[in-house]
């Protein structure tokens, strides 16, 4: 019997997308000490186990309270702030209906997508493919962010003054097109330069 991999998130609450010991403790008395547990950059963990014991863990880490997504070239969940500001003046429950809309969705290459409560930005949204930040009752939404390089790129403002009623079927919209016209194992900022922006922006106007 092989083994497969798959992704584990604590969800996130004011403070962040932070595992408690308590979940880190569930996690690794599910799977067992076989499994091998890697800390990702975008704070997952992905676990590789026995093909044959991987559903049962799957099925208990839900029921722990743990989030289960697929690993490898695919959007990834969303990546948060502290919610410093509280949950509501964050707009933590829309962070969440957002995750549940966006994680997992198979893409040419790995999908990164940070949201920020407010324009502090300290979640560093900028720094992923597709950054949204919180100002006021608003979004505004950036892409082409690249961290992972000698030298960084901030994403470019995509759209400003988003309302809550249109974050959601924009971001889709991004990842869909992403996923009909981007090229196997193509960046997304390389993606962005092929097709330009406008001709992304032309495609997901709602």
């Amino acid at each position: 019997m092989g083994t497969t991999k798959f992704a584990v998130t604590p969800g996130f609450d004011v403070g962040g997308t932070l595992f408690k010991p308590e979940q880190l403790q569930v996690l690794g008395a599910i799977v067992g000490e076989d499994a091998k547990i890697e800390m990702t950059t975008f704070k997952q963990l992905y676990v590789e186990m026995s093909e044959d014991g991987a559903d049962e863990a799957k099925e208990k880490l839900r029921e722990a309270g743990l989030q289960v997504h697929p690993a490898g070239f695919y959007t990834k969940s969303l990546i948060t702030c502290n919610f410093c500001k509280g949950a509501e003046e964050a707009g933590m429950e829309t962070a969440r209906k957002l995750d549940e809309a966006i994680a997992g969705h198979e893409v040419p290459s790995p999908l990164k997508i940070g949201f920020s409560g407010c324009a502090l930005a300290t979640g560093e949204p900028l720094l992923k493919d597709i950054g949204v930040v919180k100002m006021r009752d608003t979004f505004d939404i950036y892409i082409g962010g690249e961290g992972k390089t000698l030298k960084a790129t901030l994403g470019a403002l995509f759209m400003s003054n988003v309302p809550e009623d249109q974050l959601i079927p924009v971001v889709q919209g991004i990842i869909r097109f992403f996923q009909a016209n981007g090229k196997k194992r193509e960046k997304f900022s390389k993606f962005i330069e092929r097709v330009s922006m406008e001709t992304i922006r032309q495609a997901v106007a709602v």
